[in-house]
């Protein structure tokens, strides 16, 4: 298997071809925050990884460079937004090949919060595949804000080389958040 060493970012592009109106903007977003000088964390990025395959690529190719994205990910950050679909995006088949075939430990970040507590609440913004590996505790998953800081601290505590999460449905402590400045 490939040297795994990068973070692999997940996220509906909601059936658009313009970015800013799709969940990618959030990917921009966390791009923007590794590129900044005055941000102490570097992350590598899977995409960077793999040759650049445009939305409108046939289906197996698109499935094919995602493969050897995915199989050079120590991790995968989900991005989910109230406008995520639960199925009918390329976002399920990613988080089915994580889990099951990459055994990749998941970060879900939802758009919108200060802290997670409860991640079974929010469980209307998961995809049906997401949801299905909750519920069998095949997913080992932590549950965050997306923030960068408790992003930052996931990607590089939570890998395929580190201790296990602790299951499907993982949260920082108050504590933690306090730390950071979001509680």
């Amino acid at each position: 298997m490939a040297n795994r060493t990068g973070t692999y970012f997940a996220f509906d592009g909601l059936g658009e071809t313009d970015p800013l109106k799709s969940d990618f903007r959030y990917y921009a977003t966390v791009q923007g925050w590794n590129a900044a000088s005055h941000i102490d964390f570097k992350f590598v990025n899977s995409h960077d990884k793999a040759s650049a395959v445009k939305d409108t690529s046939k289906r197996a190719t698109l499935e094919a460079s995602i493969r050897e994205r995915l199989a050079a990910s120590k991790n995968m950050v989900v991005i989910l937004s109230e406008d995520t679909r639960t199925s009918g995006s390329m976002l399920s088949w990613e988080i089915e090949k994580a889990v099951d075939h990459y055994k990749i430990p998941l970060i879900i970040a939802y758009t919108g919060f200060n802290t997670i507590r409860k991640p079974a609440e929010l469980a209307s913004r998961w995809p049906a595949t997401l949801a299905e590996r909750i519920r069998n505790r095949s997913a080992d998953a932590i549950h965050i804000p997306f923030k960068k800081d408790p992003m930052f601290d996931a990607i590089s505590q939570f890998t395929v080389n580190s201790e296990k999460i602790g299951g499907p449905l993982s949260v920082y402590s108050d504590d933690a958040y306090r730390t950071w400045g979001l509680l």
